[in-house]
């Protein structure tokens, strides 16, 4: 974390030194994904929220992990992750 590391208070005369340690907190989900059920030809959504913004996260589709493209959209705003499945088919289930 940015602001580890060691301080110093410094009077001239004499000086002490501390080291301050920050521990990261976990990402934890403050809302699940739900389960969603669309037409076909039309847009999936998904979304979740983190106790953390802006965390690094990564969707999968069984094992495959889902990159932007035409058929998927990730948006992250903060702690509000989003996934749209555009134009709906069988095999996207």
């Amino acid at each position: 974390e940015a602001d580890a590391g060691e301080y110093t208070c410094d009077t001239g005369d004499q000086q002490t030194t501390a080291t301050v340690l920050v521990k990261a907190l976990p990402v934890l989900f403050k809302h699940w994904l739900k389960n969603e059920e669309v037409e076909e030809g039309c847009t999936a959504m998904l979304h979740c929220e983190l106790t953390k913004p802006n965390a690094p996260v990564e969707w999968r589709k069984g094992d495959t992990v889902l990159q932007p493209s035409d058929k998927y959209e990730i948006r992250q705003e903060g702690t509000h992750v989003e996934l749209f499945i555009y134009d709906a088919e069988a095999q996207d289930a």
